[in-house]
């Protein structure tokens, strides 16, 4: 166990509130969110860049619940959004717009309206297209949007594939080469205003050389730019910090810290950064119920009450989650398929997973599901989302509760041709 989820006489504890509790109360599945955790994930951000002009802004589409970005609006985080949608959360939220970073490869004019009329902090901008589009909207409203240049290094890293981002074929950026002729050209620009380079290499990045090598090759160029003339003044690093999964980061936050303090020395640059995923993954489990346990002659099926529609990233990318029973379970541990209720084969969690005997209604907690878990769930096989609760020592409140199936189909309307 991890963090605020720790296991006293037998049974699993969010904080001082036992699982078994919750789901008494609130039924599964359900999302168990540690605020205590999430707090301590942030200040350990926070004393690692003590004294260095670093704003940190967390990544929204982590998870997007206001409650969550509320917490960290309260404790001076900034908030990093992809969308207007983003937007209008965080400020909903409490984030002051100076707090705010737009990002994103396809911002629509409303969006970029959106962002200049509440003056937020910064626009990364990821194409020259979207440059001369922001421009245009800018003059419009009357308003100098304020932007980072995203800037692809060329470096691989991430997790997975899918969730590589710097690399020259990535659809994200520009390339590095090219920076200092866009920049030159927006600085003669009205409606906007460079005032640093973007980047962003991929998510769940467990080692640090990665994120060097492509720093070095950013404030090289940074360098380049401002001896051509382009006052910059910022270097967004993007985020990507990996979490314990199956393995811990071959890596520590303040070695981290360390590693930018000395490759910006001297720049008198400020450090933006946009961590998600390492403020809220291992604060959160997911706490379903075992349906039944379906044997056949070679495997061992644990079928829960949530699925792929309730936690995608086993199905999607074949992530790695802890599962542990919440009350621990029957006889000695064996390969255990656990899977979901959705018709589909890929609707799994995890394959040949070695669990104790568990049977229809045991509790079942799937562990580092605060990432990309409930803002990605959905309705799909018109199974009910999940609903949400948040746990702050001894008290726990429902943030999102779940929706009756009439409220699935409330919003759809049947042409009238149909009868």
């Amino acid at each position: 166990m991890t963090g605020m989820f720790q296991r006293r006489d037998g049974r699993l504890f969010a904080e001082e509130v036992a699982l078994t509790d919750i789901a008494e109360a609130v039924g599964t599945p359900v999302y168990v969110n540690s605020a205590n955790g999430m707090r301590q994930q942030a200040r350990i951000l926070q004393e690692a860049f003590a004294g260095q002009d670093v704003r940190i802004c967390y990544a929204v589409k982590a998870n997007h619940h206001l409650a969550v970005l509320r917490l960290f609006a309260g404790m001076g985080l900034g908030m990093d959004t992809v969308s207007g949608g983003e937007i209008a959360r965080s400020i909903r939220a409490g984030c002051p717009p100076d707090r705010i970073v737009f990002a994103g490869i396809a911002k629509d004019d409303d969006e970029m309206r959106l962002g200049l009329q509440h003056g937020i902090y910064q626009f990364n901008v990821e194409s020259v297209e979207e440059l001369h589009r922001l421009d245009q909207v800018a003059r419009a409203v009357g308003r100098r949007a304020p932007v980072a240049l995203r800037v692809n290094p060329n470096v691989a890293a991430g997790g997975h594939d899918k969730i590589s981002t710097g690399r020259k074929g990535d659809k994200f950026g520009v390339p590095l080469e090219d920076a200092l002729e866009i920049l030159t050209a927006a600085d003669g620009m009205e409606g906007v205003e460079p005032v640093g380079l973007h980047c962003h290499i991929g998510s769940q990045i467990v080692e640090l050389a990665p994120f060097e090598t492509a720093y070095q090759r950013v404030i090289e160029a940074w360098r380049a730019i401002r001896a051509g003339g382009v006052a910059l003044s910022r270097i967004d690093f993007g985020g990507g910090f990996g979490v314990r999964y199956q393995e811990p980061p071959r890596f520590r936050i303040p070695d981290y810290a360390a590693m930018v303090k000395r490759l910006t020395a001297g720049l008198g640059a400020t450090v933006v950064l946009e961590p998600g995923r390492f403020l809220v993954a291992e604060q959160a489990v997911l706490l379903t119920r075992a349906i039944y346990l379906k044997q056949t002659a070679d495997h061992r099926f644990l079928v829960l009450d949530a699925g792929m529609n309730t936690l995608i990233r086993p199905a999607m990318y074949g992530a790695w989650h802890d599962i542990e029973p919440v009350e621990g379970g029957r006889g000695d541990e064996a390969p255990t398929e656990v899977v979901g209720p959705i018709c589909e084969s890929s609707d799994f969690f995890a394959r040949g997973r070695m669990l104790p005997r568990l049977e229809g209604g045991d509790l079942v907690a799937i562990l580092q599901a605060g990432a990309y878990g409930s803002v990605m769930a959905s309705d799909y096989n018109s199974r009910p989302g999940p609903a949400e609760v948040m746990v702050d020592g001894s008290q726990f409140d429902v943030i999102t509760r779940r929706r009756p199936v009439e409220l699935q189909f409330e919003d759809e309307v049947i042409p009238r041709w149909l009868g």
